[in-house]
């Protein structure tokens, strides 16, 4: 039987994330995007597109969803699902922010 342990990491402060847009972490071996929406939400999903590879955190937001760069899909924040028929969904990663401004992700 196999078990996977969950870790939690600090990836940056809030203050490093800028507004309405995404940044690259690579935690671990995993290139990971992180966004922080104009409402303040932050989530953490894949860092490319499966469908072209595109750089996520190099896309918009709209919403809580991610628009890849490439060719404008979009992926929703929470579950990773594309709007596209065919495309295979993304991971997403529990965020969270401390009351200090730390923002961790647990992989």
């Amino acid at each position: 039987m196999q078990t996977s342990t969950q870790t939690r990491l600090a990836l940056c402060q809030i203050d490093d994330l800028p507004v309405g847009l995404g940044r690259s972490f690579e935690v671990g071996e995993t290139p990971i995007a992180v966004f922080r929406t104009r409402a303040g939400k932050v989530f953490a999903t894949d860092a490319f597109c499966p469908h072209k590879g595109g750089p996520l955190a190099d896309g918009m937001l709209a919403g809580d969803q991610v628009v890849c760069p490439y060719h404008a899909f979009r992926f929703d924040s929470q579950t990773g699902e594309c709007d596209q028929a065919n495309v295979c969904a993304i991971a997403t990663y529990p965020i969270d922010v401390a009351a200090d401004g730390g923002v961790f992700i647990t992989v």
